[in-house]
């Protein structure tokens, strides 16, 4: 009923800055939040950053003053700008939406199929 679809992953040095977008479609009647989260091998997902349909936005501690989250709501897009960025932050980021449907009228969680971000020291 929704589709997530991420671009912007890739490889890359330490330093260096990362765009990552993430589209919505679908019977969507509202997005109440969109965010991304990350998970690195071996390790648990965990959030990077989200933001609410007000612009309201919450970051994990490690990508505090580096990662920026925005979006677009009438393109029912996020981005996160990632700066600065470091060995640590390689992993699959996947994008999360929280939706009411057309077809459902419940507030719903959907996950993209993830991008690969890897950064080389």
């Amino acid at each position: 009923q929704v589709q997530l679809v991420e671009s912007g992953g890739g490889f890359l040095q330490a330093g260096g800055s990362l765009r990552l977008s993430c589209a919505a479609s679908g019977q969507i009647l509202t997005i109440n939040v969109m965010g991304w989260y990350r998970q690195a091998p071996g390790k648990q997902r965990e959030l990077a950053a989200s933001i609410t349909r007000g612009g309201n936005t919450i970051y994990g501690d490690s990508v505090k003053g580096r990662f920026i989250i925005s979006k677009d709501n009438a393109k029912n897009t996020v981005y996160l700008q990632m700066n600065n960025l470091k060995p640590e932050d390689t992993g699959v980021y996947y994008c999360n939406a929280d939706v009411v449907t057309y077809t459902r009228g419940s507030r719903d969680t959907y996950w993209g199929q993830g991008t690969q971000v890897t950064v080389s020291s």
